[in-house]
């Protein structure tokens, strides 16, 4: 069975007990957490299973545009397909007061609970935080973030969370590689150095052994902030309900609405439209939910927009471009629309 269809097995039919009390097993994450239902045995005898149901959807490979998800079932206009917890997640810079340092959850001063210039939500954030935060605290930051600050950065913040998992044991290295990575340039390649100096030089001044470090190499470095580039997610919470939700698939891409980034495994299988089926929303923190914009048919592929839907055509094809590295072929760019 290949990696994939491992993760998408495992997920399926399992769920967290608390976030990242298990995050990998046998060096697979099993990042996924779909709507636990109830399920009563055909027989009408045996007591309801209280087992999640597994989602209904399916990933394929495709010749056009390798991996894509399908819905297994017809699912109806604002049902929810699945949930997805990120693999990491970081705060923006300038929202990094004002939520919660774990789960991006929006944070009243007065109950949050501080540690040393960050804040959670909870006690139980503030105890799972500690995948990364026992090393992220021993080392000084300030000239690293100082360099994200003034170069409009925010994928290195991703990198850096990163790091300090894998280095506390609660993730792999290559916990990424699964995912499709951006094509950098020499020239982009070479902009990266100085962050890569910034975050090993941190992590080596606070001490911290070549025995948990090895991995830190430039090479991890990029080809992890390649993957990130076209995978992160902009989080925008939300409030209210579905129906007032639906206008967030014409969201503003600009990075102050944003309250900070994360990385997920299985929406990050999901391709782009412009005029998508499919919308992922974030109500109270990081943890995603994927709904269905319209009613999807049985064999339907479901896609999501990857950047502001209200855009012209002319707009939308040079940021997917630019950004994202293709030409959007979907109906609507076809029409000119």
């Amino acid at each position: 069975m290949s990696p994939l269809a491992f993760i998408l097995t495992l997920s399926c039919y399992r769920r967290w007990p608390s976030r990242f009390s298990t995050l990998y097993s046998h060096n697979l994450l099993v990042l996924f957490s779909s709507t636990a239902t109830t399920i009563t045995p055909p027989n009408g005898n045996e007591s309801p299973s209280s087992e999640p149901a597994p989602p209904p959807i399916r990933v394929a490979l495709t010749e056009s545009t390798g991996r894509a998800v399908f819905a297994t079932r017809r699912i109806g206009a604002g049902d929810t397909i699945h949930t997805a917890k990120p693999i990491v997640s970081h705060p923006s810079l300038s929202a990094i007061t004002t939520v919660c340092y774990f789960c991006l959850k929006k944070i009243n001063a007065v109950t949050a609970s501080q540690s040393q210039g960050v804040s959670f939500c909870s006690e139980n954030c503030k105890e799972s935080s500690k995948v990364f935060y026992d090393v992220e605290k021993k080392a000084d930051w300030l000239a690293f973030d100082d360099y994200c600050r003034t170069q409009g950065l925010k994928y290195p913040l991703l990198v850096k969370r990163l790091a300090c998992m894998v280095i506390s044991g609660a993730a792999p290295a290559g916990i990424l590689d699964i995912l499709q990575p951006a094509n950098l340039t020499q020239g982009m390649i070479l902009k990266m150095e100085e962050g890569f100096h910034l975050l090993r030089n941190a992590l080596v001044k606070a001490n911290i052994g070549d025995e948990h470090t090895s991995f830190l190499t430039k090479q991890w470095y990029t080809d992890v902030l390649a993957r990130i580039r076209i995978n992160a997610f902009r989080i925008e919470l939300a409030a209210g309900v579905y129906e007032d939700l639906l206008s967030l698939a014409s969201a503003s891409i600009e990075a102050e609405a944003a309250v900070g980034n994360a990385i997920y495994m299985l929406p990050s299988f999901y391709n782009h439209d412009c005029d998508p089926n499919t919308h992922i929303v974030w109500i109270e923190n990081a943890d995603a939910k994927l709904k269905a914009l319209r009613d999807i048919d049985e064999g339907e592929e479901l896609r999501i927009c990857y950047i502001d839907a209200s855009m012209s055509y002319d707009a939308r094809e040079s940021l997917l471009s630019q950004g994202f590295g293709f030409k959007c072929n979907c109906l609507r760019c076809l029409s000119g629309d």
